[in-house]
């Protein structure tokens, strides 16, 4: 009898410590929800990364001692724990470790991602910088690491959702990795487009075949091929975009309601903080936008009325990025230079002009780093901001209640912008 209660005791202390329990799909005719043992989790996500001034894409935290990582992550973690964040972005660096012990800690999940070949990829030793999605030798590659991607992380508490690639149908046109001005009707044959996402359907259900307690999503570059995704992605169950419209993001929940009729998350949006027109920082610019983004996001949530198919987003992003223009040159300086343009961006847009700073998406700025390579944040006004949005519960609420908070958030910015 005692061996019997003992062997209990076990289970349960297994299933507390690494059970996390059915990541799920939930749609009826309110809309879609994401739901953890049947509760449905709105998604307030960010964009996360650690990349101290002066380091670039090459760093990793993840290979500092463990007390610098502890001390790094309660600096993180715990601001944005109190922004009322749930879910972090994370790529396939990180050991399973941290995420287990970033959602034990601070009870903050990650959606982990595989970049699925953006960046380019070693095949048979041959170092591929531009991946044809078309090749056997490619596909067979992504395949293998997709398997051993979910392999390593279908167990770890506080894994959320698999997201796979970023913006690669982007990477079909840019041969680099910096951000250019966004192609709208490029030249491409629809072949390389429709082999990238027969691809994208395949790694989905690879991924299904290993681990059916955690939904998979894909990362595109806003809307573009939406209908050959439509045709070639029956298995994915999220659609994830990465969407820079400015101020709104227009018809885009009602585009992908009609064309793909599955659930979306904003996987990256935002503004940068940095005005080139006036050369000053654009904290209240910055802002606002992202209070107008998360207003679209949460009146689009099931049950708001309007198309109920969207799980929530990530904002882009934590902390500046010092590294992103010239990636390998002047990373101990915060670049000002604007590396695209966008009309969306109505505060700093001259027609003929970039005017996205990519080294500025940071809702946070940050300080120079101490000898352990850890920094201080500076929060800028969007935190706050989100702080107080993030407290919104719309799978709690009302439309009329939700645009009504939305409403005495932005009253309280303009206030602050009066005050200025």
């Amino acid at each position: 009898m005692k061996k019997a209660i003992l062997a209990l005791i076990a289970l349960l202390l297994t299933c507390t410590v690494y059970g996390q329990g059915q990541i799920r799909i939930v749609s009826d005719s309110k809309g879609s929800r994401l739901t953890v043992d049947g509760t449905p989790l709105f998604l307030n996500g960010m964009n996360w990364d650690y990349f101290p001034i002066g380091t670039n894409y090459a760093y990793s935290l993840w290979t500092q001692p463990d007390d610098v990582i502890k001390a790094a992550l309660e600096n993180e973690m715990s601001l944005l724990k109190s922004m009322g964040v749930n879910v972090i972005r994370q790529y396939a660096t990180v050991p399973p470790r941290w995420i287990e012990y970033i959602y034990r800690q601070y009870g903050i999940y990650t959606m982990i991602n595989h970049s699925f070949g953006r960046y380019g990829l070693v095949v048979d030793g041959v170092d591929k910088s531009h991946t044809d999605y078309c090749d056997k030798g490619v596909r067979k590659q992504l395949l293998s690491e997709v398997e051993e991607f979910v392999s390593t992380y279908k167990d770890t508490p506080g894994v959320l959702f698999y997201l796979l690639g970023n913006e690669n149908n982007y990477g079909l046109f840019w041969s680099g990795a910096e951000t250019e001005d966004i192609p709208v009707n490029g030249n491409l044959p629809d072949a390389k487009a429709r082999g990238l996402y027969r691809l994208f359907n395949e790694a989905a259900q690879r991924v299904k075949s290993i681990d059916t307690a955690h939904p998979v999503a894909i990362c595109n570059g806003d809307l573009m091929y939406i209908d050959i995704i439509a045709e070639e992605c029956k298995d994915i169950d999220i659609l994830g975009v990465n969407s820079y419209r400015g101020d709104s993001f227009d018809v885009l929940f009602k585009d992908v309601r009609k064309k793909f009729g599955k659930p979306v998350v904003l996987t990256e949006f935002g503004a940068d903080a940095f005005n080139t027109v006036t050369k000053r920082e654009a904290q209240m610019e910055q802002a606002k936008i992202l209070l107008n983004n998360w207003r679209e996001i949460y009146l689009n949530a099931a049950g708001m009325g309007r198309q109920g198919n969207c799980l929530g987003g990530f904002t882009f992003q934590f902390s500046d990025g010092w590294w992103k223009s010239g990636q390998t040159t002047g990373l101990d300086v915060h670049d000002t230079s604007a590396s695209w343009a966008n009309g969306g961006y109505r505060f700093d847009y001259v027609k003929g002009k970039n005017n996205m700073n990519e080294e500025w998406f940071g809702i946070c700025g940050k300080g120079k780093p101490d000898s352990k390579g850890l920094y201080e944040l500076q929060p800028r006004i969007a935190c706050q901001m989100l702080a107080e949005l993030h407290r919104i519960t719309p799978y709690r609420s009302t439309p009329s209640n939700v645009k009504k908070q939305f409403k005495d958030i932005k009253k309280r910015i303009r206030n602050k912008t009066n005050n200025k």
